[in-house]
């Protein structure tokens, strides 16, 4: 079974591992709901992801202290 099969649900909130999860954010650009991975091994990370529904360009920033998820922002790259 892979990974992302045995991930347990809690909320909006699939954990993978101790040290990353997904989490749904709203697209800036369209505003329908989406799923991304978070790494939280590190403290804190800033990247582009495109959307998976229109395709547009999306600044993802997030915060996290000792595996746990403090912060998540979504803006728009243009």
């Amino acid at each position: 079974m892979a990974s992302h099969e045995a991930a347990a649900l809690a909320g909006d909130v699939a954990v993978m591992s101790e040290l990353e999860q997904t989490c749904d954010i709203t697209c800036p650009h369209c505003w329908e709901t989406i799923p991304i991975w978070l790494d939280l091994s590190v403290g804190s990370q800033s990247y582009y992801e495109d959307c998976s529904v229109c395709c547009r360009s999306i600044v993802i920033s997030y915060e996290s202290e000792g595996g746990e998820l403090l912060s998540v922002t979504a803006d728009a790259a243009d």
